[in-house]
């Protein structure tokens, strides 16, 4: 019985001690740390420690260095490589953290207003129409089984790349009696049909009884430019159809300049929306490759200068972003590139792409004076935080105009097909 209750005691004891130490600030400090950090060569990386607390590098000749004080460690990362961290706990190793210093990486910040124009993959159906037939009302597209949404990729077995591709099929199919054979492309994958034209009473053409479009256009603002690749990226977030609502399957497209004519100012439950026409040369300024959930892609035929902040600029990470002041980079006038204040309200360190990695929020009262905050179009301004390039606004909150969402540019980078992790040299022994 006695024997029973020492155990008891002890585990009693041993259980408290367990709960005193995860509580205790040095040991929070310990699982509170990543099990690896990622810097670019010139940065440092600073957290913060109890004094108990101390730690060292485990190579001798690394290009990585430690500054220690009673409240935090420094980490200076001088040249690309790669090296281990081990934190100390009154003189006891308790923490491995891998350092791995990436080669110095610089993009050049956009900001300018641009005009998207992108082409699809086939014709796209926005919608179906009755045809007014001797026997009645009837949509041929609807009774081949093809919905809003569906992509038209061939016609009797030619590709199908713009609207006027569709017209004579349609037209000989009729007059010959014979239903087209055609594939369509589904977010299920693709699929076969036969689709009869019809023709309406009193006239002489026949139809699909559907609405379908080639194209789509409209504007946003460019986020950045990789001068030794060309490649750029903008907008932050994808281009879906405003019929349809769904992402649109890019085969091709172009961006050109664009001029900012107006504002609508934004309200609680009314977005805003900056005006703009392309401008009047329409020169195309480059290509559109890729249309995804963090934004367009391509390359410029020409470096885009935004006239305020054309060197480039380093990128912070993810994890490296903080709460606290900002600045984005956007047009409310003609095609002047400006800069405003804004504040990160949050962020989330990401370790796997998503578009949604920080809340910010309009502070910047002349911004707030001629937009109330963020609008439609300002999508992909690019958001600059301690002189490093950090991410773009992609989203408003409907219910307040003054806040929204930001990607981070790591992704963006990434979605650019721009490799910034370069995999660095051992240098621990």
């Amino acid at each position: 019985m006695k024997l029973e209750i020492i155990r008891k005691t002890i585990g009693g004891i041993l259980l408290v001690s367990l709960v005193s130490l995860i509580f205790f600030q040095p040991m929070r400090q310990f699982f509170c740390l990543p099990k690896s950090i990622t810097v670019f060569e010139g940065q440092e990386y600073t957290f913060k420690v109890a004094a108990p607390v101390s730690a060292a590098l485990v190579s001798k000749d690394s290009t990585i260095s430690l500054e220690q004080d009673k409240n935090s460690v420094t980490l200076n990362a001088s040249e690309q490589g790669k090296d281990e961290m081990i934190l100390e706990f009154a003189g006891i190793p308790v923490k491995k953290v891998d350092v791995n210093v990436l080669k110095d990486f610089r993009v050049i910040p956009g900001g300018q207003s641009i005009g998207v124009k992108l082409n699809t993959v086939g014709v796209l159906v926005v919608g179906h129409h009755l045809v007014n037939t001797e026997e009645g009302k009837k949509s041929p597209g609807e009774l081949a089984g093809i919905k809003v949404g569906d992509i038209i990729t061939e016609i009797n077995g030619n590709k199908i790349e713009k609207m006027t591709d569709v017209a004579p099929y349609v037209q000989e199919a009729g007059k010959d009696g014979k239903p087209l054979d055609l594939v369509i492309s589904r977010d299920s994958g693709k699929f076969k049909t036969k689709l009869t034209p019809l023709k309406e009473k009193g006239e002489e053409n026949y139809k699909l009884g559907l609405y379908i479009r080639d194209s789509a256009a409209g504007i946003g603002t460019m986020t950045f430019y990789h001068p030794q690749s060309r490649k750029y990226g903008a907008l932050g977030h994808v281009i879906s159809d405003m019929d349809t609502k769904q992402p649109i399957v890019v085969e091709d497209g172009q961006i050109v300049r664009s001029t900012v004519t107006s504002i609508e100012k934004g309200s609680n439950g009314d977005p805003g929306e900056k005006l703009a026409r392309f401008s009047n040369d329409r020169e195309i300024v480059g290509n559109i490759k890729k249309n995804s959930p963090f934004g367009i892609f391509g390359e410029l035929k020409k470096e885009l200068k935004n006239g305020i902040l054309d060197k480039p600029l380093p990128i912070a990470l993810s994890h490296q972003v903080k709460e606290g002041p900002a600045k984005i980079l956007t047009v409310v006038n003609n095609d002047k590139v400006e800069e405003f204040n804004v504040e990160i309200v949050s962020t989330i360190p990401q370790k796997f792409p998503a578009t949604k990695g920080m809340v910010i929020k309009v502070t910047d009262p002349r911004l707030l004076e001629k937009t109330g905050g963020i609008v439609q179009g300002m999508s992909g301004s690019p958001i600059i935080q301690n002189g490093k390039l950090i991410g773009a606004v992609t989203h408003v909150f409907v219910n307040d105009p003054t806040s929204g969402y930001g990607v981070h540019i790591e992704w963006m980078l990434n979605e650019a097909g721009i490799n910034i992790y370069e995999t660095p040299k051992n240098k621990a022994s």
